[in-house]
């Protein structure tokens, strides 16, 4: 199983509240067959309505694998697209003050890292990435720290999805594949299934 106790690297600062699933990825996008080509789908509309200053469309934060947002991100919608547009972005990690419930098991389960920190933190921490887009950013799921710079800044995460993340139990797949002995040594005493094997 795959652990995330840390995601490190560049940040991209879209610090705004309420961005709903449908300004993370517009409705019209969710007919795909598979999640591929949905990164570059990502706030479509936004990057329409603001072309020359929307942070997805900045090439200085190109690179970006951690989003600094606002308050409520990911709210509307439980459309698991949003997420996954995000990943195919290349974002591993987001910062906020805080998440819609469902965006966050979304992301968790995905492996994706949800941290919430304080609006001031944000502020600072959108602050300093927009002075230096090379600034590296630190998400250590183990000691419960956003670190950049010199600065370092407690954040809150429920445990039980930290735990998840850290100990590779989100990735369900992976679960299952490690137990595969187990599995088949359970189908093999079922008889609804032994019968077809």
């Amino acid at each position: 199983m795959q652990k995330i106790e840390s995601i490190t690297g560049t940040a991209i600062p879209l610090l705004l509240d309420d961005i709903d699933t449908d300004r993370i990825i517009p409705a019209r996008y969710l007919r795909c067959v598979t999640f591929e080509g949905l990164g570059e789908h990502a706030f479509q509309d936004d990057r329409k309505q603001h072309p020359t200053t929307h942070p997805f469309d900045d090439a200085r934060f190109e690179a970006a694998s951690i989003l600094v947002s606002g308050r409520n991100f990911g709210c509307g919608s439980s459309r698991e697209h949003a997420p996954q547009a995000l990943i195919r972005c290349g974002i591993k990690a987001c910062i906020a003050e805080s998440f819609a419930e469902i965006f966050f098991g979304n992301c968790t389960s995905l492996g994706v890292a949800c941290v919430c920190v304080p609006r001031e933190s944000l502020e600072q921490l959108a602050g300093a990435v927009e002075r230096d887009p090379q600034l590296e950013v630190a998400v250590d799921l183990v000691g419960g720290v956003v670190r950049y710079g010199a600065s370092s800044v407690p954040f809150r995460m429920p445990d039980g999805a930290r735990k998840a993340l850290v100990t590779g139990e989100f990735d369900f797949l992976g679960q299952l594949l490690e137990g595969e002995a187990e599995v088949r040594n359970t189908a093999s005493k079922l008889p609804y299934v032994s019968n077809f094997a």
